[in-house]
C-alpha cells in the first residue's frame, strides 16, 4: 500500500512540474471539452465552463421570425457540415427572440449529429470581448467546430474593444480559424449608439472616414438578420403556439383576451412579453414548463 501511495505521489509531482514548466514558457493546457455541447468562456481564468442544460426552446416555437430562422439555420447547418458559412449579426427590436433563435438553431442542427460531429456553442460575455483573439488562438486546430456567441453586443463612446472584435472576425495575419463561426445579437445594427456616430461626424477632421471606422465592424458579419416589433396577429400566434405546446388548458377567446391585456400593461408586444405571459399563466394553472 505504501509503495502504491509513493508511486501516486511521484506521478502527481511529475504532472505538477510539467504544468509549472508549461506556465513558465507561457503555454496553456489544452481545453478538455468532454461531452458538453455548450460552454461559457471565462477570460480571467482562460477557461471554458461546460453548460449541462442549455435553455433552448424548440425551433418550432419561435414564431414571426420565419425568414431569419431559415437563413440562420441553413448557415449553421453548412458550418456544421464543414462548408463555408458567414458570421451573423442578429439586430433589432428587443424581446423578439434573437438570442433564443441562436440557441434553438444550435440545438436543432446538433440533434441528429453524432457526438463527435456536434458543434460546440461558446458564449462570450460582452465584457470579455477583448479576449476573443486569445480564445481563437486556443480553438484553432482543435478537432471540433465552434460557434461563438455574444449576446446583446454593443459599444459605448470610450470603448475600444470593438477593434479586437474586428481583427478577430476577419482581420490580422492569421484570420478567423476555419473551425470557428461568430454570432452576435444587438439592438443596434452597427452596435454603436447614434449619438456616438454623429459625434464622430462633427468632431473628426475627415467625418466620413471616422464613421467608416465604426461602421466597418458590422461589415465583418456576412449575414445581417433584422428583427422588428410584431403586430397583434403575430403576438397571438406566439401565445397560441406556447399554450398548445405546454398543454395549457384555457379557452381560445379567453386566452386571446388575457394575453392582449397582459401586453397592454407592458406597453409592448414581443416574443419576450408572450413568454412572460405564458409563465404567469402556467403558474396560475399549476402547470410546470419543461
Amino acid at each position: 500500500m505504501n509503495k502504491d501511495l509513493s508511486k501516486a505521489e511521484s506521478l502527481l509531482e511529475r504532472i505538477a512540474a510539467a504544468l509549472e514548466r508549461r506556465l513558465q514558457r507561457g503555454e496553456e493546457a489544452p481545453f478538455t471539452l468532454g461531452s458538453a455541447d455548450a460552454f461559457v468562456w471565462e477570460a480571467e481564468r482562460s477557461h471554458l465552463v461546460p453548460v449541462k442544460d442549455v435553455a433552448a426552446l424548440p425551433l418550432s416555437l419561435l414564431k414571426g421570425i420565419d425568414r431569419a430562422r431559415d437563413v440562420l439555420h441553413e448557415n449553421t447547418r453548412r458550418f456544421a457540415a464543414g462548408l463555408p458559412a458567414n458570421n451573423a449579426l442578429l439586430w433589432g427590436a428587443r424581446g423578439m427572440g434573437k438570442s433564443s433563435l441562436v440557441k434553438a438553431v444550435h440545438a436543432d442542427v446538433n440533434k441528429d449529429r453524432p457526438p463527435k460531429d456536434r458543434v460546440a456553442l461558446i458564449e462570450i460575455p460582452r465584457e470579455d470581448i477583448a479576449s476573443l483573439p486569445h480564445l481563437l488562438r486556443r480553438l484553432k486546430g482543435l478537432d471540433r467546430r465552434f460557434l461563438l456567441f455574444c449576446d446583446d453586443l454593443s459599444f459605448d463612446r470610450e470603448d475600444t474593444s470593438y477593434k479586437s472584435l474586428k481583427a478577430a472576425l476577419e482581420g490580422g495575419v492569421e484570420g478567423r480559424p476555419a473551425n470557428v463561426l461568430f454570432y452576435a445579437t444587438s439592438n443596434r445594427r452597427h452596435m454603436m449608439p447614434r449619438d456616438m456616430m454623429e459625434n464622430e461626424r462633427s468632431t473628426a477632421i475627415n467625418p466620413s472616414e471616422a464613421v467608416e471606422e465604426k461602421v466597418s465592424l458590422s461589415d465583418r458579419f456576412g449575414l445581417w438578420l433584422g428583427f422588428h416589433h410584431c403586430g397583434q396577429d403575430e403576438y397571438l400566434t406566439m401565445i397560441e403556439a406556447y399554450a398548445a405546446h405546454f398543454k395549457l388548458s384555457l379557452g381560445g377567446q379567453e386566452l386571446r383576451e388575457r394575453s392582449l391585456a397582459w401586453a397592454a400593461t407592458r406597453g409592448a408586444r414581443s416574443g419576450r412579453v408572450a413568454w412572460q405571459f405564458i409563465q404567469d399563466l402556467a403558474g396560475e394553472l399549476g402547470k410546470k414548463l419543461s
